[in-house]
């Protein structure tokens, strides 16, 4: 029988802390929130104990931030779609970001099992003036297990409405794009890293980030796979690909750490789950 979480996540400022409220149906939780940087920002681990998707499936998750306030959500494990037997799975999260507030929604990686029918989809709608770092991990199939992914379908979405929409549908069964130069040339795991505002980011601003992030690629074993740039004035991507998760997840982590010394003025302090 399929099974549907729903979880809405809510982060107000009170008395100069970000503070969260959350409400659950299913089988996904939130643990307690931590606040390792301090009152401001509130870090969030999201749980979803079956540990994956099976056709029918769905995972809805809802996210508001209120003016000021400032949440950081992870996961402590991948989102693993397994074998559908034909029928679809999804994962959504909408998110609402006002005015003077910041979203950090750095979930570890998704993997297509053979033969899923998945989605992962992620929309954000941000106020004028809120902030955005996000990131989407895709990997195909178990590499390191020996177990290919040579059948099914998975679609990737990530949106912020009226500014950026990217989507990007994998067949297992194409073996010419996941293998072409230009495709996949045969890399497992894709991703992008995303800085998004409600507004367009001052040129400065991204010239400093843009650069400070170059030289970080510069010096990564992924250098010649991957590439930054400001793609719309008020975005700016990081995409890389490699044949494994870890590599990717390191420059990712690396470039993150990055963006919040340059954009936001903040120390890296990485979700505690991320080290365990």
């Amino acid at each position: 029988m399929p099974w549907r979480a729903d979880l809405k996540l809510d982060y107000t400022l009170e008395s100069q802390r970000t503070v969260a409220r959350y409400e659950h149906q299913g089988p996904l939780r939130v643990l307690k929130s931590l606040y390792p940087e301090g009152n401001a920002i509130c870090h969030n681990v999201l749980v979803h104990p079956p540990g994956g998707l099976v056709g029918g499936d769905t995972l809805d998750i809802q996210i508001s931030v209120s003016s000021g306030a400032h949440g950081l959500v992870s996961t402590p494990g991948a989102t693993r779609f397994y074998k559908s037997g034909g029928h679809p799975a999804l994962q959504q999260v909408t998110a609402h970001v006002a005015d003077h507030a910041r979203l950090e929604w750095l979930p570890l990686e998704a993997i297509a099992y053979n033969d899923c029918e998945a989605t992962n989809r992620a929309v954000f709608h941000l106020a004028p003036s809120a902030e955005l770092i996000t990131w989407d991990v895709t990997a195909l199939g178990l590499p390191s297990s020996d177990q290919a992914f040579t059948q099914g379908h998975f679609q990737q979405h990530l949106e912020i409405p009226g500014v950026w929409l990217e989507r990007g549908n994998v067949q297992g069964s194409d073996i010419r794009w996941l293998n072409s130069p230009l495709g996949l040339a045969g890399h497992k795991c894709f991703a992008s890293l995303v800085f998004a505002s409600g507004a367009y980011i001052a040129p400065e601003r991204v010239e400093r980030s843009l650069d400070a992030s170059r030289l970080i690629i510069e010096a990564s074993p992924l250098k010649l796979q991957a590439g930054i740039t400001c793609a719309h004035p008020q975005v700016m991507v990081l995409r890389v690909m490699s044949p494994l998760v870890e590599p990717t997840m390191d420059l990712l982590k690396q470039v993150w750490a990055c963006w919040r010394h340059t954009l936001w003025q903040l120390p890296s302090e990485p979700p505690r789950i991320w080290s365990v």
